[in-house]
């Protein structure tokens, strides 16, 4: 795993990443208050806010393995900031709050700024510093390399609703994974995976609904999820499940 701790950050007031320009209307409906160009993801079990460093100019893969309501989060939050949105996923009726939070565009289609594929190679948007590509794969828990990221600005996240014996190779290139709770069975897959200890193991038995374990390079960080009064009402309330 590459050096993840790059990635995640508790706030202090050094951006790690680019600002980004987005319309008013949508960074009032999703974009929580934190650090200039990064993403803010949530707070330290001492309250203090942690932000994600997603977008950035190099080629970035994250994984995230629990519900859909995470993943959702996170495109959200990347939009917020001015990036393009790609989901690939085998269930775009669970995206479409993506389009709506998006607005539509002039001719009265969904806007441009997110697009919600089949699981099959597309031509993606060429990511840019002024323009960020995020690329969201929902593809099962034994994910194909449909869209690895090959440019900066350009970062693919893996969705994984439960860990599985094959995935080793997509969490192990992972830039970042972030864990919600698991069922023993599969936190003791994740040991494997990962070389866990197993109080780390039992960590991921016993988180709460909002918590997240960010997991990468020298890094082991439990977190609370953060979600404003706008993102609830178009994701609804925390959940670790679909």
């Amino acid at each position: 795993m590459s050096e993840s701790s790059r990635l995640l950050d508790i706030q202090t007031g050094n951006g790690l990443t680019q600002e980004f320009l987005m319309s008013p209307t949508m960074l009032d409906a999703v974009s929580p208050t934190g650090d200039r160009g990064g993403m803010m993801l949530g707070s330290t079990m001492q309250g203090e806010p942690m932000t994600i460093s997603a977008l950035r100019p190099a080629p970035t893969r994250l994984v995230l393995v629990g519900g859909l309501y995470l993943a959702r989060q996170v495109a959200l939050r990347a939009m917020a900031v001015g990036a393009w949105v790609v989901v690939a996923t085998g269930r775009p009726a669970s995206w479409q709050v993506l389009q709506k939070a998006a607005g539509a565009g002039p001719d009265g289609r969904p806007a441009p700024l997110v697009q919600i594929r089949r699981l099959s190679p597309v031509e993606l948007p060429r990511p840019s510093e002024d323009g960020p590509l995020l690329v969201v794969h929902d593809g099962g828990p034994t994910p194909q390399e449909l869209f690895p990221p090959r440019s900066p600005w350009q970062t693919t996240v893996y969705v994984l609703p439960y860990m599985h014996p094959q995935a080793g190779a997509t969490a192990n290139a992972a830039d970042l994974v972030l864990l919600q709770r698991l069922p023993v069975g599969q936190a003791q897959l994740a040991a494997r995976v990962w070389r866990l200890p197993p109080p780390m193991v039992h960590e991921l038995t016993t988180l709460a609904d909002d918590e997240v374990v960010a997991l990468g390079h020298m890094l082991w960080k439990r977190m609370k999820l953060i979600t404003n009064t706008k993102e609830q009402q178009i994701l609804g309330p925390v959940r670790r499940g679909d």
